[in-house]
């Protein structure tokens, strides 16, 4: 584990962007349901640091900001009218669907910065701090903890509805084929890919781009647009 006694980052900072971003965007704009989602976990995180609670301040700190400024990023390109990374692309693109529903917002958002940005910034953080994927692990596993925690609640409510009912609702059977668990399972085993081929960047780079397809794919098929729930 990566050791330090006094270490900052601008976690503040990074949550005043996003509550800025938020600030801008209707409520019902796909990018802000995820942006309130994010958000959350992110003041959980902080509240966390702030709280001596986690075991490698340094490490948590270095992940959280690497990890949000990419989808921050991702929103930056797309306000300058630049192409975005593939597993943003459909949540951008669906953002002001009147077929897609909130909680599809949310997870989609989930699974572009899980499963593409999340793997990328733990490479960051080694790059950062000089150390290896598994001396992070512990921060990856917090973190990751808080989104499973994070995804029960916002299926709760942004899916409302007797659960018998939900059973007869498309939207069950849609995300029914997305899981954080191993999505979160899958990221883990792509940031230590990307850092066993830093020494070839080639390699590496088309890595890099086919998890970002793929990615990419799982996010258009999570925006899926559906009719209007009769629950």
């Amino acid at each position: 584990m990566v050791q330090c006694e006094q270490f900052t980052t601008p976690v503040d900072a990074v949550v005043s962007r996003m509550r800025a971003l938020g600030a801008t965007l209707p409520a019902g704009d796909g990018v802000a349901v995820f942006n309130r989602v994010y958000l959350a976990v992110t003041e959980a995180v902080d509240r966390r640091i702030d709280s001596g609670r986690l075991g490698d301040a340094r490490a948590a700190i270095t992940l959280d900001v690497r990890f949000a400024e990419r989808y921050l990023a991702a929103v930056e390109t797309v306000a300058d009218e630049r192409r975005p990374p593939a597993c943003w692309r459909p949540l951008f693109q669906f953002r002001r669907h009147p077929g897609v529903r909130p909680l599809q917002f949310a997870l989609a958002g989930i699974n572009a910065h899980i499963g593409h940005d999340l793997a990328l910034a733990v490479v960051d953080t080694c790059r950062t701090l000089d150390c290896e994927p598994a001396d992070v692990e512990e921060e990856f596993d917090r973190v990751g903890d808080l989104l499973v925690s994070l995804e029960e609640r916002i299926r709760e409510e942004l899916m409302p509805g007797p659960d018998l009912l939900q059973i007869a609702d498309p939207l069950t059977h849609l995300l029914g084929s997305w899981s954080l668990d191993r999505a979160r399972d899958a990221t883990w085993t792509a940031a230590r890919a990307l850092w066993a081929l830093r020494g070839l960047p080639d390699v590496a780079g088309e890595f890099t781009e086919r998890l970002d397809a793929a990615v990419g794919l799982a996010g258009r098929m999570l925006l899926t647009p559906l009719p209007p729930s009769r629950f």
